[in-house]
């Protein structure tokens, strides 16, 4: 939910964990909230409780052949990852739990022969039509942005945007965010990230009467938004191309495509994860064909097979479920995984997730421009 239409969190989520002792640190300006948890690791919500996220389901026949959720190699986690991380991938009291030290390696990137108009296959199968290139100091070969880890930034989709807050990078709203603000931020030296929603259709939008019918789906569980059929890609590109070529217009330096997880939800269509690794794969090409970056919005369970594609990674909620091991992959190949957290303070989580070189702060969910960084 973007702009003014975004709305409170429509359904809560029940938390199953113990008390840990408290570390005394109080937020200015926040509500109370209930003791700190020994464990983070909450089971995923069964609604609506996430920005970009509608109900979650299990994966099981109606996922395919999902990509191995096994924890990151060792050699990709950096030497300052803390012991209070588990090998669940929750936290734990330091000391506690050892991260894992023998784990499969990831699937290599896809490739293509050069000289060859055909590409080869991606690491699940899927057919790859572009091939990653490579980093040089914090940009792509073709001089694409890619933000290095640990980069500060502000995540503000509703009300008044504030351009005082001081850091390197803005994520706003694509609708809403005009090219002379856009232009303002570039004059203070701020990158600017393109928020637009490619996997769920949204009812307010100016070109919400141009998307077919048949690719509606089932409410993801935010007002007026019902997820879409990402398999056909010949009815929803031409849409989406028009929303990138908007970001690129206004001068927008990364998009930020949100709800590209629809395979893990019951979106009201048999989605697999090679159906949204092909939708993911293809949204990369897009950005980069206009000359932006592009960041992968959630879907852990797929990073493995998209952190070649994807140039930095925006994550909520990482540390409550328990996952946060998982972008490692990210910090590891020099992209910075911007994270927010809802519902827990900093001394909560910020002990584990920077020193694993995470952007790291606390918003409210209707992310207004009140942050709390670590």
């Amino acid at each position: 939910m973007t702009g003014a239409s975004r709305r409170a969190l429509v359904a809560s989520v029940g938390v199953v964990a113990v008390a840990l002792a408290l570390w005394g640190l109080e937020v200015t300006g926040r509500p109370e909230r209930p003791a700190p948890l020994e464990s983070l690791a909450d089971s995923r919500p069964t609604d609506s409780s996430v920005r970009g996220g509608g109900a979650l389901d299990e994966v099981g026949d109606a996922a395919g052949a999902a990509p191995s959720l096994a924890p990151p190699p060792t050699s990709s986690i950096p030497s300052s990852v803390p012991s209070s991380i588990s090998s669940s991938g929750g936290l734990a009291p330091a000391g506690d739990q050892p991260v894992p030290q023998s784990v499969p390696d990831g699937a290599a990137p896809p490739s293509t022969t050069p000289g060859s108009s055909s590409p080869g296959p991606g690491p699940t199968g899927v057919p790859a039509t572009e091939t990653p290139t490579t980093r040089v100091d914090g940009a792509d070969s073709a001089g694409r942005w890619i933000p290095a880890p640990g980069t500060a930034w502000q995540w503000q989709l509703s009300g008044p945007l504030d351009l005082s807050v001081d850091v390197p990078v803005f994520d706003v709203d694509g609708f809403d965010t005009s090219a002379e603000v856009v232009a303002e931020l570039h004059r203070r030296g701020r990158r600017v990230i393109c928020y637009v929603n490619v996997g769920a259709w949204e009812a307010w939008r100016p070109d919400a009467g141009g998307f077919p019918a048949n690719t509606l789906g089932q409410s993801n569980g935010w007002p007026g938004e019902r997820w879409l059929d990402i398999r056909r890609l010949d009815l929803l590109e031409p849409l989406l191309a028009a929303r990138f070529d908007m970001c690129a217009a206004k001068g927008f330096d990364a998009v930020e495509p949100d709800n590209i997880d629809g395979f893990l939800n019951d979106s009201g269509f048999p989605l697999t994860a090679r159906d949204q690794l092909v939708f993911n794969r293809r949204l990369a090409e897009m950005a980069h064909e206009r000359g932006m970056s592009i960041g992968l919005k959630n879907d852990v369970e797929q990073v493995e097979d998209l952190v070649d594609w994807f140039d930095f990674a925006v994550n909520e909620e990482c540390a409550r479920y328990g996952e946060c091991e998982l972008l490692v992959p990210f910090v590891a190949a020099g992209k910075a995984v911007f994270h927010v957290e809802y519902d827990l303070e900093p001394h909560e989580f910020c002990h584990v997730t920077v020193p694993l070189g995470f952007s790291s702060m606390v918003k409210d969910r209707e992310l207004t421009a009140w942050r709390l960084p670590c």
